[in-house]
């Protein structure tokens, strides 16, 4: 069973699920997030949807130089974690199923090609307590403060 972060299901309403892949970039004692302007302005491991047809990995590379700018190296898979949430940049209720990867940060190509997106280094003791959903925060501290 996938654990569960953030709002409750709300009974009757449709979800579509979106499967999604995440990833924790540690170098040192820094992190490398994504800060995202809108629909509300926060910080995010970096990554998102797999598209039809797309190969998970594939879509971790393609989304984190999009959100940072920056090439990786996949290390391990963290863990999953699901939540229910409504989605506004698509108009629609998702369960996403996330995937959490830790990763290497390798080489920066350039600024973030997603608009409102930013690439921002943070301390590993801050990081955890400033990401904008649970189940993030959870993987995170897990990883980086030894929380359970």
């Amino acid at each position: 069973m996938i654990r569960r972060f953030g709002e409750p299901v709300e009974s009757g309403r449709r979800y579509v699920r979106r499967p999604g892949i995440y990833a924790l970039l540690v170098q040192g004692d820094a992190v490398l997030l994504t800060f995202q302007e809108e629909p509300k302005p926060e910080f995010q491991l970096p990554g998102g949807g797999i598209d039809p047809g797309e190969q998970p990995m594939a879509a971790l590379h393609r989304e984190v130089l999009e959100e940072t700018g920056w090439r990786i190296a996949p290390l391990r898979r963290l863990g999953a974690f699901r939540r229910f949430t409504y989605m506004p940049e698509y108009d629609l209720w998702a369960e996403k199923l996330c995937t959490v990867v830790l990763a290497r940060p390798v080489r920066r190509l350039g600024p973030p090609s997603e608009p409102g997106h930013s690439a921002v280094w943070l301390g590993a003791e801050e990081a955890p307590g400033l990401l904008g959903n649970q189940g993030d925060r959870h993987f995170a501290a897990r990883h980086l403060l030894g929380a359970t």
